[in-house]
């Protein structure tokens, strides 16, 4: 439940970054390390801030700004790479009473002439801008000009992982703000991101030359969000299914696939299923990725199928879950990704298929990178961590935080091993069957041979390679006939994650690490875990979910979908996602407290000044209906 604002909260001095918190964004106190970060902006300093998606990350910044161009001291750039994160942030600042705009390539050449003069002329409080065009003499020159009048408040360079090579998302473009600091020295700086392990955050502070800055690291739990890994079967997709039906029919969602085909592929079936699903990659027409970006942003329900070009900075709060189709390529990437589930607070789902091919192409794809072998070094350690996740039988989020150095001292009872702890067994004679087939492999004919053919040779199933090898003669024919197909995949599927096996070259061959010795001599016992059978959930409507999410009785949860249907209805007149008018968490606070008098609603978290003014009598209107 939200808490209640101070009675007096208009009285506070509008120039105080609690006053601005409680008057514009209308929130009664600041969260974890948020009145720290912006004490340090306002009164000048630089900062280097890591917060989890749904942290509040982009109030560390606006209410600096708010507060510093009160005090007369300018404008704030904010560097951003999407289009979209500035348009949601442009158009919410603008229903909350704060003059913001962008420059970026969606504008005419007249729409961006007059972000120019307003830039210029002082009226605007907040400017988001891409880092390309940050750099261009043009802008260069414009900030230059503001500077030497003493107009330039501060730069916030957002998604700041972005300028590391160790990041799971490097832009070279990025690489420039540097100059940031270099011309204009005086003016204070803040870089935030979501994700950075210990590498990246040094990287960062290196290549942005914030070395005085002031480092603020929240912790990156996200106890909303529950974690589930599961083997991919016979049909990833069909698992995929059974998860959307039977605990998110009818929310939003993301879907991540690996390929553009996949992407494609998956929309196409889920929409044939009944699953109003809509496909967004780097392939596609622009027109027709804008169409589907605002469609998911605008609209409830749709479930987005992406390649992970999709999502960073999407502002959306009511994503209930994300599921990843194929593995990620590194912890960051998927904790980044799974972050953007749930950023509302409620109830959210982090759901990934995983199975030997994803271990196999991940790997490959590394070894074939044309990057130096320091980064293909870097980015093996950090597969390595992701797949320790995946194979864990242990609790998911203390895994998870340990990455990122934070740790969890007792299980989160909120994740896949916590609810039911996988079961193990003691692998290590399957594994030095397996091992030792693949050495009997080279040993024998010299050649390597890739998964479907090791199964089968220890499975003693006949096949024409079989007989074209002669491997029916081998000692390991046949060894391995008390475990089906799919417990040796599991068992290979684990070893390739332990390192003791690696697959190579275009057929995916299958090659022994010097970490196999001391398995094939038996000095290591290996606990793998049981090939597991899905389970399914219990089948719930969507009402109920939100009631459920919400924590709602019957007669709120009919003022709430009151106020949804009219806060719809006010968004398509502006023309902005409906969470920009308000999030679900303040309609839902308003449908508990059911307020009668314009003083009472001003009263909920997530209602400023501006907005009860503009729709106070509106939505004391709608709940007067009950």
């Amino acid at each position: 439940m939200l808490q209640s604002l101070p009675p007096d909260r208009f009285r506070l001095d509008a120039a105080t970054p609690e006053g601005v918190l409680q008057d514009i964004f209308g929130y009664p106190r600041f969260r974890g390390l948020q009145a720290e970060v912006v004490a340090q902006v306002c009164r000048g300093g630089d900062a280097l801030v890591l917060m989890p998606t749904g942290g509040g990350k982009s109030l560390c910044y606006q209410v600096p700004a708010i507060v510093r161009q009160r005090r007369g001291l300018g404008v704030t750039v904010v560097v951003s790479p999407l289009i979209a994160l500035m348009q949601d942030q442009v158009g919410a600042l603008e229903e909350a009473g704060v003059h913001a705009a962008f420059l970026n390539s969606t504008l005419s050449t007249e729409q961006a002439q007059q972000v120019e003069r307003e830039l210029l002329s002082g009226r605007l409080t907040l400017l988001y801008a891409a880092p390309e065009r940050i750099n261009t003499p043009r802008f260069l020159a414009q900030l230059q000009s503001l500077y030497e009048r003493g107009q330039l408040a501060l730069f916030a360079i957002d998604e700041a992982h972005c300028v590391s090579q160790w990041g799971h998302d490097f832009r070279s473009e990025y690489l420039s703000l540097s100059l940031l600091h270099e011309r204009y020295p005086e003016v204070p700086r803040i870089a935030l991101t979501a994700t950075a392990d210990a590498l990246t955050r040094e990287d960062m502070i290196e290549r942005l030359a914030l070395q005085q800055a002031e480092v603020y690291v929240d912790s990156f739990d996200r106890p909303n969000i529950h974690y589930t890994i599961v083997e991919k079967g016979a049909s990833p997709r069909e698992q995929l299914l059974r998860f959307i039906r039977d605990e998110h029919e009818g929310a939003a969602g993301v879907v991540y696939c690996q390929s553009r085909r996949k992407v494609d592929d998956t929309a196409q079936w889920l929409q044939s299923q009944g699953i109003p699903a809509l496909p967004y990659h780097a392939g596609m027409d622009a027109t027709q990725r804008k169409q589907h970006q605002d469609r998911f942003l605008r609209e409830e329900g749709l479930v987005m199928v992406a390649t992970v070009a999709f999502g960073m900075g999407i502002d959306k709060p009511d994503v209930r879950f994300v599921a990843h189709l194929d593995l990620p390529k590194n912890i960051e990437g998927y904790y980044q990704e799974t972050g953007r589930a749930g950023r509302d607070g409620a109830p959210a789902q982090a759901w990934m298929a995983y199975g030997l091919a994803d271990v196999v192409n991940q790997r490959r794809m590394i070894d074939e990178s044309p990057a130096g072998d320091t980064f293909k070094q870097a980015q093996r350690r950090k597969l390595d961590a992701l797949l320790a996740l995946a194979e864990a039988t242990d609790c998911r989020r203390q895994r998870l935080l340990g990455y990122f150095g934070e740790q969890l001292a007792q299980p989160c009872g909120h994740c896949d091993n916590c609810d039911q702890p996988p079961d193990t067994w003691d692998g290590t004679e399957a594994a030095r069957m397996l091992l030792s087939c693949i050495y009997r492999f080279e040993q024998h004919s010299g050649q390597r041979f890739g998964a479907g053919h090791l199964i089968d040779v220890l499975r003693g199933k006949d096949s024409d390679k079989v007989r074209q090898y002669q491997h029916d003669s081998l000692s390991t024919w046949g060894i391995g006939r008390s475990l089906s197909e799919a417990q040796w995949r599991a068992v290979l599927r684990q070893l390739i994650a332990l390192g003791h096996v690696r697959s190579e070259g275009e057929y995916n061959t299958l090659v022994l690490e010097p970490s196999a010795r001391s398995v094939l001599k038996g000095e290591v016992v290996l606990r793998l875990r049981h090939a597991s059978e899905p389970t399914r959930g219990r089948r719930r409507g969507p009402q109920a979910r939100s009631a459920e999410a919400l924590d709602l009785d019957n007669a709120a949860l009919a003022r709430f979908e009151a106020l949804k249907s009219w806060r719809a209805e006010v968004a398509r007149s502006h023309g902005l996602p409906a969470y920009v008018i308000f999030q679900n968490v303040t309609l839902a606070e308003m449908a508990r407290q059911h307020p009668s008098s314009v003083e009472q609603l001003a009263q909920i978290s997530g209602v400023g000044s501006k907005k009860l003014e503009a729709y106070g009598a509106e939505i004391l209107r709608v709940l007067s209906r009950d």
